[in-house]
């Protein structure tokens, strides 16, 4: 895809996981890619390395996506650095811990609600303004497919948080049409990477692949082609307010 050549690509949590794997794609296309963490700074650094190794720029940037004023100084630092930003993936998120929905106190609503649905408006509403003076863009935002069915044990209140990011996808889709920039999301299924680190057993993640209908789990660099056809204008310049599923076959909508 080389019209992402050159591109300026602020991607969220992308120390590890799927967020890592998109970096490294991005900067093996040529693009220059902000490389968002919160604590895996050396992990950050790897990821850094190897899009530099692969031909693409690479910018380390330290925020904790829930606070708006770090997240006011990621954006800024960004765009200084590369004047501009074309592509945003808003991929930081996480479980914070199993729970049911009644043993779910206030601090804990709180805290899987801010990583995992508001800091997509957070990030959001701070490149918006920048991306639209640049000309446009793609907003790619992570939800997954859980956001369709519930989720699994003790997700469900992470799994509500990403229907509000797949419905927030359909909504900026229509409201920033006007100014060039297209909105699409990437839903994966359940992926091998240490997002489960702590909260999925390895009996859980058995069962899990049990269920799909490719008999296992997925990969992180499988999720990566979703990403770049629509970080593309030229893959997918007629795309937008569109959930892709990259789930095995566990899904069919």
């Amino acid at each position: 895809m080389n019209d992402l050549k050159n591109k300026a690509v602020l991607v969220t949590g992308a120390s590890t996981g799927i967020g890592a794997a998109v970096a490294r794609a991005l900067g093996q296309a040529g693009a220059q890619v902000a490389v968002h963490y919160r604590d895996s700074a050396e992990a950050a650094r790897q990821v850094a390395r190897d899009i530099e190794a692969a031909g693409g720029r690479a910018l380390l940037v330290q925020a904790d996506v829930t606070d708006s004023a770090a997240v006011d100084r990621m954006v800024k630092t960004v765009h200084a650095e590369f004047g501009r930003i074309d592509v945003l993936v808003n991929n930081a998120g996480g479980f914070v811990r199993r729970a049911p929905i009644v043993d779910a106190d206030d601090d804990y609503i709180d805290a899987v609600f801010r990583l995992n649905a508001r800091s997509v408006v957070a990030v959001s509403r701070r490149v918006i303004p920048l991306m639209a003076a640049g000309g446009g863009g793609a907003i790619v935002n992570v939800t997954t497919q859980a956001a369709r069915t519930g989720g699994g044990p003790g997700a469900g209140l992470y799994a509500a948080c990403k229907g509000f990011v797949s419905t927030l996808t359909r909504t900026m889709a229509k409201e920033l049409v006007k100014d060039n920039i297209r909105v699409n999301a990437v839903a994966p299924g359940v992926i091998e990477t240490p997002f489960h680190d702590g909260h999925s057993s390895p009996e859980v993640l058995k069962n899990f692949a049990n269920a799909i209908p490719m008999g296992r789990l997925g990969t992180a660099d499988e999720c990566v082609g979703a990403f770049l056809f629509l970080a593309s204008a030229a893959a997918s310049g007629y795309v937008t307010g569109q959930v892709i599923e990259v789930n095995g076959g566990q899904v069919m909508p």
